[in-house]
């Protein structure tokens, strides 16, 4: 089950940030943050890209400010870093998820 959670926009949108194994290597894990009209939509995004275990139990782990405003600045609504990245570290869009192997933290 992955650790995550979810904020409610006063628009009545959703973000929803998840800690996810990585899909290209199994000893990592990525921290996503998906921008959506509700949660089961985020989960149905992430799952039609592969992450067919995504499951949001709880709200252990919200997603903070500085995730909520990367992911609404983003056209395509779905960022992804590692989970272990300094704060500094940028975001990158969903479509560079699967070309990166090898990532130095860690």
């Amino acid at each position: 089950m992955a650790v995550g959670g979810f904020i409610r926009l006063p628009s009545g949108t959703v973000v929803v940030a998840l800690a996810l194994p990585h899909p290209g290597a199994a000893d990592r894990t990525v921290r996503v943050v998906v921008h959506t009209l509700n949660r089961q939509r985020a989960l149905t995004r992430l799952s039609n890209l592969g992450f067919r275990g995504a499951r949001l139990s709880g709200n252990a782990e919200p997603p903070t400010t500085d995730e909520a405003t990367a992911v609404l600045h983003h056209p395509d609504g779905l960022i992804w870093r590692d989970y272990h990245a300094p704060a500094g570290e940028p975001w990158h869009p969903i479509s560079a998820l699967n070309r990166v192997r090898a990532l130095p933290y860690g």
